[in-house]
């Protein structure tokens, strides 16, 4: 792995819901795309048209599933529809739920100040993904938390979300140098829908980040 600060760092557009987006992240330099299967989601995506869109992508893009405390079965049959590369547990699913999925997984923790870092290590994922707490959402929020909080030891297996943007992706990069971030509001032009001028001045950093 590149040792420069933020070298390795990778790009997951989440929140795709038709193949004109998908392919246009892809295009432009994502690493990864996320089909939010969560129905009280404005992002949510049918499992069968989120297969049609992952048919148009390249085998070497990674499709990712977000799915909120839903039933272990449920999930194995989506992911195998879909033919998903990782799920995406968003939820306030245990432990123990990890070893019973037929594909790798990512868990995701809500953070807010005083957040228990040492609940990560109660989960046999490789890695995770932080975004913003919120009362009402599971994600989407739009809102950062305080990314310094997050120890160093474990910065190289976590994807930061919640707020990333065009404006911070380099502060990102720079000073905490994730895994990788994961980005879907900022880059909307409503809900659902990305905007394809958002989507390329955010690439165009991103890439300009990884040519240093």
């Amino acid at each position: 792995m590149n040792s420069k600060p933020g070298a390795a760092m990778k790009v997951k557009i989440c929140g795709i819901t038709n193949i004109e987006d998908a392919l246009l992240a892809e295009q432009l330099g994502a690493d990864a795309i996320g089909f939010i299967f969560y129905k009280a989601s404005k992002r949510y995506v049918a499992p069968e048209r989120a297969k049609m869109i992952s048919q148009e992508l390249s085998a070497f893009t990674l499709k990712v599933g977000v799915f909120v405390n839903e039933p272990v079965e449920e999930i194995n049959r989506i992911a195998a529809i879909v033919k998903l590369n990782l799920i995406q547990l968003h939820g306030e699913e245990p432990p123990e739920m990890i070893s019973k999925f037929n594909f790798p997984s990512i868990k995701s923790f809500r953070i807010s100040e005083g957040f228990d870092f040492s609940r990560l290590e109660a989960y046999s994922c490789t890695n995770f993904l932080l975004d913003t707490f919120s009362t009402d959402l599971y994600g989407g929020t739009g809102k950062t938390f305080t990314w310094n909080n997050i120890p160093p030891s474990m910065r190289k297996r976590i994807i930061v979300a919640g707020g990333v943007s065009e404006k911070n992706v380099e502060a990102i990069f720079t000073n905490i140098n994730p895994y990788a971030v994961d980005v879907s509001s900022s880059l909307e032009e409503y809900p659902g829908k990305k905007d394809q001028n958002k989507m390329k001045r955010f690439f165009k950093i991103i890439n300009q980040l990884r040519s240093k």
